[in-house]
């Protein structure tokens, strides 16, 4: 490794009204490394990636890139040094082609004068760019009709594209899959050829310790570790980063009971084809596949939100007809979406107001007033149940941490007093701290006898949480398993069951 850091931060701080975000932090990145800045929500990681990009000024300390101080005021600053940034909602243009966003405001012209743009010679020049990194994808192709990580990858090469020396990645494979992960660490590797440099943010620590070179670990707002990944280990990782041990995937013994859900050939307008299953009381059933196979599919059908075209539904051995949320709630079944803020949250209300927005009915009298103090009650209640860190139940929601959004949608559903709760990715973009709080739960809440309908993407979170899996592959169900036998491969073999791989660039 070259010696010499392209990138050096030196006693970085950063103060908010109340909170000290950064206090004298250092950082450094060497030429052509991938350097994975880890830590828990609050920790400082994207208020240091902030200042390096030119959205936050620091209070204190020096920044050197390429050996010269620099101060970036705005992004087109740090973007004119050298330094790209690509955040996890990406900054392209739907509507255009993928030629014409890797030039965008930057178009080569035909007559300078005029402001005529040369098309022929953007999309060649984007072909030539694309590649140069790898990256099989049509320049002239709409930027709208591109999966999530092929738009990834043009987001990548427009930074390449602009000479970059650093790319700041924040949270860049959160919405992907495992396939279109590894063609997003594929690209990541050959900037590391040419000499660039990634600073890698991520909570999935599975991925941090297969793509980078050296973990820079923050907590409270300082820097509290460094390791070379060859001498890193995924529980000495979660130690730096919540000082103290934390046991993911926390199994209660407990006793698993008759059905409380069964769906027998359920089939919708959507992906899903003549589905069965069964959760018992007490059981945790981990639903297992590819994003993409049809297992949010089937939780909006269980609950409602989309239009089952046959099948039935049975809460503890009666059939049930439901055909809308509130029947779904009805019948004592919770819904976790995936999408916390877009589905799971409003977020221009208060915690409060989420938490007990599934309640409103309960505890309101003939005329629609509400009881505030049985609102008042029961909402505490969760904050303290689920630990959920807030000044104050009147908190603006969207300015809590991921860990506390996803636990204030689960007081929600909890307060409803569920049978059933379906859980879609319960653990997606929150911290480690946050995610074995919610693991325990999870298991505390099968313990008290709730069925529980697990999905999730992250293949240790399915075998570490589950009493039995279920796989899914484009709308079916190809596999089921027990603990005794679980086996990764044989999982991945069921959920791979009848696709045809293609180019994960492919729409």
């Amino acid at each position: 490794m070259n010696h010499q850091p392209l990138l050096r931060m030196a006693n970085i701080s950063k103060h908010f009204p109340g909170v000290q975000a950064l206090d004298n932090v250092d950082f450094e990145v060497y030429p052509g490394e991938i350097v994975g800045l880890l830590g828990e929500n609050g920790a400082g990681k994207s208020t240091l990636i902030k200042i390096l990009s030119g959205v936050y000024t620091k209070d204190q300390g020096s920044i050197y890139f390429r050996g010269e101080s620099i101060d970036p005021k705005n992004p087109q600053d740090s973007q004119s040094l050298g330094i790209s940034t690509i955040y996890q909602e990406l900054a392209l243009v739907p509507q255009l082609s993928v030629a014409e966003n890797l030039f965008l405001n930057r178009e080569p012209r035909l007559i300078p004068a005029l402001g005529m743009i040369d098309f022929k010679k953007m999309e060649a020049d984007a072909r030539i760019i694309l590649h140069d990194l790898g990256v099989d994808i049509p320049p002239n192709k709409l930027l709208k009709d591109l999966t999530v990580a092929a738009q990834q990858m043009v987001e990548i090469t427009k930074a390449v594209s602009r000479n970059a020396n650093l790319i700041l990645m924040d949270e860049p494979t959160s919405a992907l899959s495992n396939k279109e992960v590894k063609a997003i660490f594929e690209i990541m590797n050959r900037l590391k050829e040419k000499g660039v440099s990634v600073v890698f943010v991520s909570h999935r620590l599975e991925e941090v310790m297969k793509i980078v070179d050296r973990v820079i670990v923050m907590r409270d707002g300082q820097r509290v570790g460094e390791l070379p990944i060859q001498e890193a280990s995924m529980e000495k990782i979660i130690r730096l980063m919540v000082g103290r041990e934390v046991g993911l995937f926390h199994k209660i013994e407990k006793e698993i009971k008759e059905p409380v859900l069964e769906v027998r050939g359920l089939s919708g307008n959507n992906l899903v084809k003549d589905v069965s299953l069964t959760v018992r009381k007490g059981e945790i059933v981990g639903l297992a596949g590819l994003v993409g196979a049809g297992r949010t599919d089937v939780a909006r059908l269980i609950f409602g939100a989309d239009r089952r075209t046959s099948g039935t539904i049975l809460i503890n051995n009666e059939p049930v007809q439901i055909n809308n949320p509130s029947d779904a709630v009805k019948y004592g079944i919770g819904w976790v979406p995936e999408d916390r803020k877009q589905q799971g949250l409003v977020l221009g209300m208060n915690m409060k107001e989420n938490a007990s927005i599934a309640i409103l009915q309960r505890i309101s009298n003939l005329f629609g007033v509400i009881n505030l103090k049985q609102q008042n009650e029961i909402v505490k209640n969760y904050i303290k149940k689920l630990n959920i860190a807030t000044s104050s139940m009147e908190k603006q929601v969207n300015e809590l941490s991921g860990g506390n959004q996803q636990k204030v949608v689960l007081a929600k559903w909890l307060a409803t007093k569920p049978k059933v709760l379906i859980m879609d990715e319960p653990t997606r973009g929150i911290d480690v701290g946050a995610k074995a709080e919610v693991h325990a739960l999870i298991s505390q809440l099968a313990k008290e006898g709730m069925a529980i309908l697990m999905i999730s993407s992250e293949m240790p979170e399915i075998m570490g949480m589950s009493d039995r899996v279920i796989v899914m592959c484009q709308g079916r169900i190809t596999g089921e398993f027990d603990t005794a036998d679980f086996d990764q491969e044989e999982i991945m073999t069921c959920a791979t069951k009848f696709l045809v791989f293609d180019s994960p660039t492919a729409n």
